[in-house]
C-alpha cells in the first residue's frame, strides 16, 4: 500500500497550538511521566491506534525515558475502509502507526485481533439491535479487546503498564486508583470507560489527562509526527461508511422482518420494514401522522411493533443495570446500593449526568432519578459519578430495563 501523503491525504485541522518554547514541551514530558508514576527506564506499552492521541502519547513516553513499546490492533476486516477519514483501525491507520513508531524510534507490534473483535464486539452489535437496544460498540471494545486481552499481551512483553491515548485522569488516593474526568472536559471519555475494573485501572496510565487537544496536536508537530493534523475518528469504526443498518442487515438479515408502529394508547398507526431501523428516542422516519409530534418510545422486538408516544413518555423515573462495574470507596455497586448511595447518572456520552439514587431489589441493581431523565435506552450504558466529587468516575453498568415516569 502506497504511502500517504500528508498534502493529499489528510485534511488539515486549524486548532493546533504549537509548543511556544522548549519549556512547554519539557512540561507535557513532565505532565506524561507524573501520569505514568513508574521509574524512568520501566517498560511501558503504548496502544497506538494510528490516530494523534495515541500517536503522541507514544512520542511522550518515549521522550520522557521509559521504554517503549508499540502495540496496534487490526480488529476487522479493514478492506472497506482504506479511504475513509475518520475510521480507527483501518489498513491506513495501522500504516500511520507503523510510520510514527519509526519516526520516533520504539519497536511496534500489529496483532490480528479480528476473531476476538467480531465475537465480542461486532455480533454483540448486531444482535442488540435485534433486540431493541441500542449499543455502544466503543465500550464494549475497550471492556474486552482492548482492557482485557491487549492488556494481557502488555504483560507478556514485560510491560509495567499500558498507556492509552484516552482523556481521563487516573490518579492514587489512599493507596487506591481513582478514575477522573480529563482537563478537556470536551474531550472527556470517563463515560466510555465505565467498566474499567479496579485491577485494569492499576495497570493502566493516561498521560493526556492535563492536555487539551490543541496542545496534542502541538506536540506531535514538535515529535515531528506526520499525523499532527489527522481528522480525529468519528464513526463507529467496523462501519466505516456510516451505515450501520445496512452492516446489521447483512449480519443479521432477520431484523428485516416488517412489523406495526402503534400508539403507546393500543391504536395501530402504521408498518415498518424493521424493527432495527428505530432507536429510543427517534423522531424522524416514523412516517406516521397523528397531528402532534411523535417518538419511539418503546421497542417489542417480540412482536415485532414499535411503540410511540408524545416527547413526555420518554421521560425516565428509573432504570435497571446489568454487567456493573463499581470503582468507588464501597466493596461493590450492591454495598452502594444498599445504602441508597447519591450518585450523578450519565445514561449518554452527550448528555450531562443527573442527580439520582442507587437502590438494590432482588438482587438487582437501578438508578432511581430526582427528576425524569430523557434519553435513556436499554443497551446504552449508565455511567456514574459521585455528586460530592464531580470528577470522578463510580463505575456504571449496562442499562436493561427503564421505568417511566407516570
Amino acid at each position: 500500500m502506497a504511502a500517504m501523503t500528508f498534502a493529499e491525504d489528510i485534511c488539515p485541522v486549524p486548532d493546533i497550538a504549537p509548543m511556544a518554547s522548549q519549556q512547554d514541551m519539557d512540561a507535557a514530558i513532565e505532565s506524561a511521566r507524573k501520569a505514568v508514576g513508574l521509574p524512568v527506564g520501566s517498560r511501558v506499552v503504548a496502544a497506538m491506534s494510528g490516530g494523534v492521541d495515541s500517536t503522541v502519547v507514544a512520542g511522550l513516553l518515549h521522550k520522557a525515558g521509559y521504554d517503549v513499546v508499540g502495540v496496534t490492533l487490526q480488529l476487522y476486516d479493514h478492506g472497506a475502509a482504506l479511504k475513509k477519514k475518520g475510521a480507527c483501525c483501518a489498513g491506513q491507520d495501522i500504516h500511520d502507526a507503523r510510520l510514527a513508531a519509526e519516526t520516533i524510534g520504539i519497536p511496534h507490534y500489529v496483532l490480528d485481533y479480528e476473531s476476538r473483535f467480531r465475537d465480542a464486539v461486532i455480533d454483540q452489535f448486531a444482535d442488540s439491535y435485534l433486540r431493541g437496544e441500542t449499543p455502544v460498540p466503543c465500550i464494549r471494545c475497550n471492556q474486552t479487546v482492548k482492557f482485557r486481552d491487549l492488556l494481557d499481551v502488555a504483560r507478556d512483553l514485560g510491560a509495567e503498564a499500558m498507556a492509552t491515548g484516552h482523556y481521563v485522569r487516573r490518579a492514587v488516593v489512599n493507596g487506591r486508583a481513582q478514575m477522573r474526568k480529563a482537563i478537556d472536559h470536551s474531550r472527556d471519555q470517563s463515560y466510555f470507560l465505565f467498566a474499567t475494573t479496579p485491577e485494569q485501572l492499576d495497570y493502566l496510565r493516561f498521560p493526556l489527562a492535563d492536555l487539551e487537544k490543541p496542545q496534542v496536536r502541538g506536540v506531535a508537530l514538535e515529535l515531528g509526527l506526520r499525523i499532527a493534523a489527522k481528522p480525529d475518528s468519528q464513526d463507529i469504526c467496523f462501519v466505516p461508511s456510516g451505515d450501520y443498518r445496512s452492516l446489521i442487515d447483512k449480519l443479521r438479515p432477520e431484523g428485516r422482518e416488517a412489523g406495526e408502529i402503534v400508539h403507546m394508547d393500543g391504536r395501530t398507526l402504521g408498518k415498518h420494514a424493521g424493527i432495527t431501523d428505530y432507536t429510543i428516542g427517534q423522531r424522524r422516519g416514523l412516517n406516521v401522522a397523528v397531528g402532534e409530534p411523535l417518538f419511539v418510545t418503546r421497542l417489542d422486538p417480540v412482536k415485532r411493533h414499535v411503540i410511540v408516544g408524545p416527547r413526555e413518555a420518554l421521560l425516565t423515573a428509573s432504570l435497571t443495570l446489568d454487567e456493573t462495574n463499581w470503582l468507588g470507596d464501597q466493596p461493590s455497586i450492591e454495598a452502594a446500593a444498599l445504602e441508597g448511595a447519591p450518585v450523578l447518572a450519565r445514561v449518554r456520552s452527550t448528555r450531562p449526568p443527573s442527580p439520582a439514587r442507587l437502590k438494590i431489589e432482588d438482587g438487582v441493581v437501578s438508578v432511581v432519578f430526582e427528576k425524569g431523565e430523557e434519553g435513556v435506552a436499554p443497551g446504552q450504558a449508565c455511567a456514574l459519578y459521585d455528586p460530592a466529587d464531580t470528577e470522578r468516575l463510580l463505575g456504571g453498568g449496562f442499562i436493561t430495563a427503564t421505568t417511566a415516569v407516570a
